[in-house]
């Protein structure tokens, strides 16, 4: 299974330590990718993202986690396009029941599994054009754009246009990115646009991806 890790892009919706339960499962990270992947090719999926608490510094250079990195939470975000447009599932709830194993992976298994519990509605006939994906479904691209959508590459040219230089001669240093962010932020900012959100969150995103806002 290909995919690109990502730091989260978003933690206001983590649950704290008391509301976590121990996995119930029971398999190898591996099966678990092998399920995931299954259930995303059944919906004609690509460009799969999942997202993991870790910093930008924990994530090599072709989008998969270090070896040495470590993650804050056990909360992930799986994003992908698929048949019925862009989605996103999140899981917060589990944390492995024994030493050696890793929390977030426990919590990849429990979206694998909502996924092919999903895909079963359709076996009976119930639903029509996947109806049951509707509280799934992610904004498209181009509008408010979650940053797992979002490419370093892309990010990168965001930033770059408001400081009106090729993306490949952006300063990547982190004082720098930072500037850089700011200026964008002030160009982007909805009051200068009508009240109109999307540059705005575009910048936000793209800040995210780089690492340069929380």
């Amino acid at each position: 299974m290909r995919y690109t890790t990502r730091p989260l892009s978003d933690r206001t919706w983590l649950r704290p330590d008391s509301e976590r339960e121990y996995s119930r499962f029971d398999t190898t990270w591996p099966k678990t990718q092998a399920l995931l992947a299954r259930e995303v090719d059944a919906l004609g999926g690509r460009d799969l993202v999942i997202e993991v608490d870790v910093p930008e510094r924990g994530i090599r250079l072709d989008g998969q986690l270090r070896a040495d990195a470590k993650a804050a939470s056990p909360a992930v975000v799986v994003a992908f396009e698929s048949k019925h447009g862009p989605m996103l599932y999140r899981c917060d709830r589990f944390v492995a029941r024994w030493s050696g194993q890793i929390d977030w992976q426990h919590n990849v298994r429990a979206i694998a599994l909502t996924l092919e519990a999903l895909r079963a509605v359709d076996r009976y006939g119930a639903t029509e054009t996947g109806q049951q994906y509707a509280g799934f479904k992610a904004l498209p691209a181009g509008r408010a754009m979650p940053a797992s959508h979002m490419t370093r590459e892309r990010a990168i040219a965001i930033l770059a246009s408001y400081v009106d230089v090729p993306p490949e001669h952006l300063n990547l240093e982190a004082e720098s990115l930072y500037s850089t962010w700011r200026r964008a932020r002030r160009a982007a900012h909805p009051d200068r646009h009508a009240g109109d959100r999307t540059l705005w969150d575009q910048v936000e995103q793209a800040a995210r991806v780089l690492g340069v806002a929380a």
